[in-house]
C-alpha cells in the first residue's frame, strides 16, 4: 500500500476511535496493527513526506511522543 494512500486515510480520519478502526478493516484490509506499522514508515519515506508534509510530520511527532512515555514507563 503506497505511503500516499495511507497518509490521505489518515489525514481523512485523525485520531483513534473504534469508528476508524472499523473503517481501516473495511476500506483499506488491514488489521488496526498493521495500518499502524504501515503508516509510521510511511510517515517517514520521501514519498510520504512529498505528499503529505503536514500529516506525515504529525504521525511521526505522534510516534515519537508515544515512544518517549513507554520509555518513561518502563524506566529504560
Amino acid at each position: 500500500m503506497s505511503p500516499d494512500i495511507l497518509l490521505a486515510f489518515e489525514e481523512r480520519h485523525p485520531g483513534n476511535s473504534p469508528a476508524k478502526r472499523e473503517r481501516i478493516r473495511r476500506d483499506l484490509g488491514l488489521s488496526d496493527i498493521r495500518y499502524y506499522q504501515l503508516l509510521n514508515r510511511a510517515a517517514s519515506s520521501p514519498e510520504g513526506i512529498a505528499a503529505h508534509p503536514f500529516t506525515a510530520r504529525r504521525v511521526r511527532e505522534r510516534a515519537a511522543t508515544q515512544t518517549r512515555a513507554r520509555v518513561m514507563r518502563i524506566g529504560a
